[in-house]
């Protein structure tokens, strides 16, 4: 019998490239304005500032092959890629050559954006932490992949190319993220962190279909439905 008073929500889980096993999602953190080209598209200066940091909620997370609705209350509703890192090994204040360490695996995964909500100077909850704003492909285990500290990350839309990069021009690197991250919150196992997406956002429409994609990790595909 359950010790709830409603049933209890069910927790989010991303698959695990040659497992059945899955990994599941504590809290899921974001960095923003991480590459000079797309902080410069955005209006802004490409100075390395220090990183910006938020977060999604757990269930925002949607797993490749999905359909995900059109959101409410935008009609510029974006994508951006990203290179998406799982933390199997928590800590506080995590010095930069640990940082690696802490990472269980790699992923590939986009930070989907009411764009006209977030350019309005409005709280950027409504903008980025909306239902069905995470998805991302499975994850595949450090074990398999080594360190990453450069690799091309690509978007196409209908088979078009429309965001591409390479990990290596990330402004602030992986292990600064994750230490500067740690010195805000502890780190725990099962939490995400995306980190920062290219040059190259635009709008997306009923029927899009999108694929990311960063060598030796699998694919994110998912299509764009309906309005909710």
């Amino acid at each position: 019998m359950s010790s709830h008073v409603i049933d209890a929500p069910k927790a989010a889980t991303i698959p695990v490239v040659g497992s059945d096993k899955t990994f599941p999602v504590r809290r899921i953190y974001c960095i923003g304005r991480n590459y000079a080209a797309h902080v410069e598209e955005m209006g802004g200066d490409a100075d390395r500032d220090p990183p910006l940091f938020f977060q999604k909620p757990t269930d925002a997370v949607v797993n490749s092959g999905a359909t995900i609705p059109y959101p409410t209350k935008t009609s510029n509703y974006h994508h951006e890629v990203e290179l998406v890192l799982a933390i199997g090994k928590g800590g506080r204040s995590i010095p930069e050559a640990e940082a690696q360490s802490h990472i269980w695996g790699y992923a590939v995964g986009l930070d989907m954006t009411r764009r006209d909500i977030q350019g309005g100077g409005l709280p950027w909850e409504i903008a980025k932490s909306f239902d069905h704003s995470f998805p991302v492909g499975a994850i595949t285990p450090v074990s398999e992949t080594g360190r990453i500290d450069k690799g091309r990350i690509e978007l196409t839309v209908n088979g078009k190319v429309t965001q591409e990069s390479d990990i290596s021009l990330l402004i602030w690197r992986i292990p600064e993220i994750i230490s500067r991250l740690s010195e805000f919150f502890e780190l725990q196992p099962g939490d995400i962190i995306l980190t920062g997406t290219p040059h190259g956002v635009g709008p997306v429409v009923q029927g899009d279909r999108l694929v990311a994609t960063f060598a030796g990790l699998a694919p994110l595909e998912i299509t764009i439905g309906a309005a909710a």
